[in-house]
């Protein structure tokens, strides 16, 4: 394992990881959504707004998270800025698994489920061709990281 946390790319200090997350998300309430979201383009993922229902307390909890599009399905990965402890939305998601999606045009409710076998392969694949290292960040991680599949809502489903 140690070997293996050698090859894992440099990340920044924590705090600044944070810092970063915070004033992202302060972007995108101060310009009122304006400003914070992209579509993927290319090579590139996009941004979206993920609001999930809080597990113990059932009240609306945003995030900002990348993202590619499969389909009509939305990809993310639940990873906590690389860090060992899964993020709260992903907990959050598994409690309660229907969500609101912001996108840079529209918002859209959706519901999520953790690809596995040859789906998450595939999911994972594609995010190694976005050019991130997801698998040397992986490294760093004591347990896998669950390629989360945000499936949009028929009208019927709602």
């Amino acid at each position: 394992m140690s070997g293996d946390r050698e090859k894992a790319p440099r990340l920044p200090p924590r705090w600044f990881v944070r810092f970063a997350w915070y004033a992202h998300r302060a972007v995108y309430r101060v310009s009122g959504g304006r400003v914070g979201l992209w579509r993927p383009k290319g090579t590139r993922w996009g941004t979206m707004r993920l609001t999930t229902a809080g597990r113990h307390t059932g009240r609306a909890r945003s995030v900002i998270l990348g993202y590619f599009e499969d389909g009509p399905n939305l990809v993310t990965l639940a990873m906590n800025g690389w860090g060992a402890a899964e993020p709260a939305w992903w907990l959050n998601l598994q409690a309660h698994p229907s969500a609101k999606v912001t996108l840079k045009n529209r918002t859209t409710p959706v519901r999520a489920r953790a690809a596995d076998g040859e789906e998450r392969a595939r999911l994972w694949a594609r995010w190694q061709e976005l050019g991130d290292d997801v698998d040397g960040y992986a490294v760093r991680r004591p347990h896998g990281t669950a390629v989360v599949v945000l499936e949009p809502l028929s009208a019927e489903a709602r």
